[in-house]
């Protein structure tokens, strides 16, 4: 049985398979005919089955058994009718003509609806079917060879469905195009708005009938020119605005445009860039503008209202305080030289207490109004504040009274604040007497200290930088004030006192020292509820140094080994005051009326152990300049800089140079002894380690 070898599973199975059982009879007994087409069945790639008589038997090869499915192999040697059922009705016509007519067939994608794994699937096929005939030229069977195709099918069904679905989306896309394009278009003619389209170069590509009613140019005017020569040169903001579309910004920005009968007119733009084209449109604003302009200036004209009713009032109440001191003064100074020509010098102590009393007054109500100014010379000092509030309780219960309970609560391991501690305690002070005054009737003032850290949001609300602070807040149980009355707390010469009792620079004064100390003023107030003033410091990242303080001294400390100081000073009283210090003290006293003539005593070859100086100076120069000058030839020059004007800036904003202090005008004569001493030593004590 030579036509049966090979052929894989099928050979095997047909070598195996009791065709005595069959009408095929055994395979040694098949026509020649029945055995070559087996053979060549056996041996395709393809699926190929030979029917074989009046019953069409079925003889099929491996390809050919996936597709029966369940139904090999005991489909081998039937009829194919009887495997097939349903499915040979669909093709027994054609294939029942074959045998008929002889005439071969070829089908391609032929749907066959076929039983696997229990379901009925939809197949598809590639088929062909050809009559074999007998040598006598009898059909004694069929052919058929087939390819399934079913996923190849399904794969052009999916294909085409997606295609129709993307032909309805772009035929939807296109009916959106057309209608919005017919929308742009109705409003590109009708709004009032202008429309402007430019390429990425600025050049004019097209405008609507709104650009030309509002700025007068045509499309023939703008078409192919660029769009900066129609802006006024001045607005720079619109290349920068070309530049942000550029990049896929979309900003909002004005510019004034030339109108074509001259002039300009004002107008806001939005932008936004598609493909090389930037489509902008813009608003008429002049109107708004001039609006803006015309509120502006009854702003401004306000404000200098304002600001004259404020200076009437601080003259007004300066002018008053000034002459009751005055008075002191005058009429003190007046009766000591009355009394000192009748030779009755018993009252003369009582006159002089009285106008120095009053000079102190003086001193001190500048010392507020340059508060106020944020231009106080300040002497910043890294300041323990729960000392300095522990240390002021004592005085500050003496100022307020008996009927107010005062009490100090310090966080511990409080930070230090660089400030200057007599100006905060001369804040905290006035903060008490400001809480005693809200309480009539007594009450209790809470001094509190505490560490604060503003994160970017809270210091956006309170107008500070971000950091760490050291707070100092005075709380009262007082009457409260109102949101009016908070709002305006802190403006200049502002009181809810009587006239006569205050300038209103109280808290104007207090908020002028923190602001030049690089902090803020806060206020919380209630009616009937009570006030809390907080006062925030930065903090001072270093020691504090556990220093109790240099008291003042009776007995003068005096010059020694014939030490010399240069007075640097356009006002020669000044310089007639301090030379008498000196003088009085021992030391030899050299005078300049002004930095030109100071810089030369410098300059030249005469001892010089300190140098005393205003800060504004005449001569080409201020203070820190001549000393600076004078420092190329003397570097181990002592410096003390006098001044009642804070020339912040010019010395340093607190940040003196090594060998460099300030002393603050009016000062104690006890203050400038001291502080003369103690320059002159320290310089002597630096050069004696540079010896060592």
């Amino acid at each position: 049985m030579w036509f049966l070898n090979g052929g894989g599973e099928m050979g095997a199975r047909m070598r195996s398979h009791e065709w005595s059982a069959t009408t095929l009879g055994p395979p040694d007994t098949w026509p020649e005919t029945l055995r070559t087409m087996v053979s060549v069945v056996l041996n395709s790639a393809l699926l190929g089955t030979v029917l074989w008589g009046p019953e069409l038997r079925l003889l099929y090869n491996d390809a050919y058994a996936p597709a029966l499915a369940e139904r090999h192999p005991t489909a081998l040697g039937r009829p194919i009718a009887d495997v097939w059922g349903p499915v040979w009705e669909q093709i027994a016509p054609q294939f029942l003509h074959v045998m008929e007519a002889g005439e071969p067939i070829f089908e391609r994608s032929l749907p066959l609806m076929i039983e696997r794994k229990g379901q009925n699937e939809l197949t598809y096929w590639n088929y062909s079917v050809s009559p074999i005939r007998d040598p006598k030229g009898r059909i004694v069977g069929l052919f058929n060879q087939a390819i399934e195709v079913t996923g190849e099918i399904r794969a052009e069904q999916e294909r085409a469905k997606a295609e129709a679905t993307l032909r309805e989306v772009n035929e939807t896309l296109a009916q959106q195009v057309t209608k919005r394009t017919q929308e742009r278009d109705r409003l590109w003619q009708n709004t009032q708005d202008l429309q402007l389209v430019i390429d990425l170069n600025g050049v004019i590509k097209a405008i609507n009938p709104a650009f030309t009613e509002t700025l007068g140019w045509t499309a023939n005017d703008t078409f192919g020119k660029n769009v900066f020569e129609f802006i006024v040169p001045d607005d720079n903001a619109s290349q920068g605005a070309l530049e942000h579309v550029r990049g896929q910004k979309l900003p909002t920005f004005e510019n004034r445009y030339h109108h074509k009968d001259g002039g300009f007119r004002w107008l806001s733009w939005v932008a936004t860039p598609e493909e090389e084209l930037i489509y902008a449109s813009g608003r008429h604003i002049t109107a708004e503008k001039e609006q803006a302009e015309a509120l502006r200036q009854a702003e401004e004209a306000l404000r200098q209202s304002q600001k004259m009713e404020a200076v009437g009032q601080l003259t007004g109440g300066l002018a008053h305080d000034f002459n009751n001191l005055l008075a002191g003064i005058s009429g003190s100074l007046e009766l000591m030289q009355t009394r000192m020509q009748q030779g009755r010098l018993t009252d003369v102590d009582r006159y002089m207490t009285a106008a120095q009393g009053a000079a102190k007054r003086a001193a001190a109500l500048t010392h507020r109004l340059l508060a106020f100014s944020r231009r106080q010379t300040l002497d910043p000092k890294p300041t323990n504040v729960n000392r300095l509030a522990a240390d002021m309780q004592e005085l500050i219960q003496r100022t307020v009274g008996p009927a107010i309970l005062i009490e100090v609560v310090g966080t511990m391991g409080v930070w230090p604040a660089l400030v200057d501690p007599s100006q905060l305690e001369n804040a905290l002070l006035n903060l008490c007497i400001n809480a005693r005054d809200a309480m009539p009737d007594g009450g209790r003032i809470i001094i509190e200290t505490a560490n604060k850290w503003m994160d970017d949001r809270a210091a956006r609300q309170h107008d500070m930088p971000e950091g760490q602070y050291l707070s100092l807040c005075v709380t009262d149980t007082g009457t409260g004030m109102t949101p009016e009355v908070i709002a305006r707390v802190f403006e200049p010469f502002f009181t809810t006192k009587p006239i006569g009792e205050g300038t209103g620079l109280g808290l104007s004064m207090i908020y002028g020292f923190a602001q030049q100390s690089g902090g803020q003023v806060l206020i919380y107030s209630e009616i009937g509820q009570g006030t809390t003033v907080c006062i925030y410091l930065p903090r001072h990242y270093g020691e504090v140094a556990d220093d109790e303080g240099a008291a003042l001294v009776t007995n003068l400390p005096r010059s020694e080994q014939g030490e010399t100081v240069l007075i640097v000073d356009d006002e020669p009283t000044v310089r007639m005051l301090v030379s008498d210090i000196l003088e009085d003290l021992g030391y030899t006293a050299i005078e300049a009326g002004d930095s030109a003539a100071g810089l030369k005593m410098l300059q030249s070859d005469v001892r010089i152990d300190l140098l005393i100086t205003d800060v504004g100076l005449p001569g080409g120069m201020n203070g820190r300049q001549m000393a600076d000058a004078a420092r190329v030839s003397r570097p181990d020059l002592r410096v003390l800089f006098i001044t009642g004007y804070a020339e912040n800036a010019i010395l340093g904003n607190g940040h003196l140079s090594p060998g460099m202090a300030v002393l603050t005008k009016p000062f104690a004569i006890e203050t400038m002894a001291a502080r003369i001493r103690s320059m002159i030593e320290a310089g002597r004590d630096v050069k004696r380690q540079r010896l060592v």
